[in-house]
C-alpha cells in the first residue's frame, strides 16, 4: 500500500519504518525539516533499538521517503497514519492543537485529490475527539462524508519506548477503531502477517482503550512504589513481599511493572492520567485512586531528593537522565524532574546518560529539555569517570553496564540507588548505599 505518515517523533519514525520493511511504499512528513533531512539522509531521528539499522535499509531500497509538504505526501498515498503529539495543556487537559491543524492540512490536500482516502489516528487521544472534533474538520475540508468519501479510523499504538520496532513486529493485540468496515479493513491491509489478536471496534472503544492501557500502567507502578516505601518503613523486604505477591497468576496479575523503583514518566503515562482525570472532573465523576496516583508518584520522587539531603553533601552525580534505558526522549523523565529539583536546591551537579546528547534533541524533546532544565549542557559530563571524580553522593537511575561496571563499594562515594541494583543485597550491609524503597 501506499503509505503517508504525519509526525516522526517516536510513534511516526517507528511505524513509517516497520512498514516500509513489510513492503508498503512510505512517505514520512513532518514540519521540522531536520527530521525530514535526516531519513531521507538514511539517519534516524530518534534514539531507538533497531531503528537506525531499519531506515538506512528502507530509505535505500526507496521504500521510504520523508517531505514537509503535506499536499506532496497526500497525492501520493491511500491511507495517512496521523502520529502527531497531544500533549497536556496546564491545567491537565489534553492538547489537540497538533491533530487539528494536522487534520485540516490534509482535508485540504483530499479536496483536491479526490477519491476515497483512510485517514487513520495512531495519536492519543480522549473518547470522543475523533468524532466530535476531527472528523467535522475533515468534512468541512474535503466537503464529503466520513465513512462514505472518506475512510476513518483510530489505531492507538502499543509501543513501549526502547523496544518499540520489536513491539510492532509481535504486538501484544492490534485494535482497529473503525467509522465503516471499509475504514477497518484498509487498517487491517496494513498489519496483513503480524501476530497477536484483533479488535475491531467502534471509534470512541479504540480512543478509551490506550487510556485503560496506560491508566493502569502507571497505576500498577504507584503501587508497587507506595508498597515499597511502607515495606522499607516496617524493616521488611518489599521485592521479597513483591516475588510472593506476583506469584499468583489467577486474577490476571501481570508482572509488567509491579516491582517497587523509581517514579514513572515519560510521554504517555503522565499526560494521559492528568488529561482522564480532567476529563472525569468536567463530567462530575469521582475518580480517587487516578486522581492520587501522580501526587504519589511526586511524593516517591521526592523521596529521592530527601535520601540525597539526609547524606549531608553537597556534590552529586546522576547516572541516567531520559526516561527509559536505550532512548534519549527526555520528556517528562522522572530524573530530569529529579535533577531540577537537586539544581534548584542548589546541588553541585553532573550527570552522565550515554544516550543524551544536546546537539542530537529535536522538537518537543529539545523543547521540553530547554524549558525545564535550560542549564543541561553544563551539567553533563562524558564519561562515568568524570561524574565518579566528581560526585559525594551518586544517584544510580540506570541499568548501563559501563556504570553498574564501574560502581565502587563503601562508604564513599553515597550510592542512592533508584533501581534495586543487581548487587542491591550485598551492597545493604555498606554505609554508603542507600536503596529508595528496599
Amino acid at each position: 500500500m501506499k503509505v503517508s505518515v504525519f509526525g516522526l517523533g517516536y510513534v511516526g519514525c517507528v511505524s513509517a519504518a516497520c512498514l516500509a520493511s513489510m513492503g508498503h511504499e512510505v512517505i514520512g512528513v513532518d514540519v521540522n525539516q531536520v527530521k525530514v533531512d535526516l531519513v531521507n539522509d538514511a539517519k534516524a531521528p530518534v534514539v531507538e533499538e533497531r531503528i537506525g539499522e531499519l531506515i538506512a535499509d528502507v530509505v535505500r531500497t526507496g521504500a521510504l521517503r520523508a517531505t514537509a509538504d503535506v499536499r506532496e505526501a497526500i497525492i501520493d498515498s491511500e491511507i495517512s497514519l496521523v502520529c502527531v503529539g497531544t500533549p497536556s495543556e496546564p491545567n491537565g487537559s489534553l492538547c489537540t492543537t497538533y491533530l487539528e491543524r494536522v487534520t485540516e492540512e490534509i482535508g485540504a490536500a483530499l479536496a483536491e485529490r479526490g477519491g476515497r482516502h483512510t485517514v487513520v489516528f495512531r495519536s492519543t487521544m480522549l473518547p470522543g475527539t475523533c468524532l466530535n472534533l476531527l472528523v467535522p474538520i475533515l468534512e468541512k475540508y474535503v466537503g464529503g462524508t466520513a465513512g462514505v468519501d472518506i475512510g476513518v479510523a483510530v489505531n492507538p499504538e502499543f509501543l513501549r519506548e526502547g523496544t518499540s520496532v520489536r513491539d510492532f513486529f509481535d504486538p501484544p493485540k492490534t485494535v482497529i477503531g473503525e467509522l465503516d468496515a471499509a475504514s477497518g479493513d484498509a487498517v487491517l491491509a496494513l498489519y496483513d502477517g503480524l501476530p497477536g489478536e484483533v479488535f475491531r471496534v467502534p471509534v470512541p472503544t479504540a480512543e478509551a482503550i490506550k487510556y485503560a492501557d496506560n491508566a493502569f500502567h502507571g497505576l500498577k507502578i504507584g503501587f508497587a512504589n507506595e508498597l515499597g516505601a511502607v515495606c522499607q518503613a516496617l524493616g521488611v523486604d518489599s521485592h521479597q513481599v513483591m516475588d510472593v505477591f506476583l506469584a499468583d497468576r489467577k486474577l490476571n496479575i501481570s508482572s509488567a511493572y509491579l516491582r517497587p523503583g523509581f517514579a514513572f514518566g515519560g510521554s504517555c503515562l503522565p499526560k494521559d492520567l492528568r488529561s482522564l482525570v480532567h476529563a472525569a472532573q468536567r463530567a462530575d465523576v469521582s475518580v480517587p485512586i487516578l486522581a492520587h496516583v501522580l501526587p504519589s508518584n511526586s511524593d516517591h520522587l521526592q523521596r529521592a531528593v530527601e535520601l540525597v539531603e539526609r547524606a549531608g553533601k553537597r556534590r552529586v552525580g546522576m547516572f541516567g537522565l531520559s526516561f527509559k534505558p536505550g532512548t534519549d526522549d527526555l520528556r517528562e523523565s522522572p530524573l530530569v524532574e529529579l535533577a531540577e529539583r537537586l539544581f534548584g536546591k542548589g546541588y553541585d551537579l553532573k550527570i552522565y546518560d550515554a544516550n543524551v546528547s544536546l546537539s542530537r534533541l529535536l522538537g518537543a524533546n529539545r523543547e521540553y529539555i530547554e524549558n525545564r532544565l535550560p542549564h543541561l549542557a553544563q551539567l553533563l559530563a562524558d564519561s562515568v569517570e568524570e561524574v565518579l571524580e566528581h560526585a559525594e553522593v551518586c544517584l544510580v537511575g540506570t541499568r548501563d553496564p559501563a556504570v553498574l561496571s564501574a560502581l565502587p563499594h563503601g562508604d564513599a562515594p553515597v550510592i542512592v540507588d533508584l533501581i534495586r541494583l543487581p548487587d542491591a543485597e550485598a551492597r545493604r550491609a555498606e554505609p554508603g548505599y542507600m536503596g529508595l524503597a528496599w
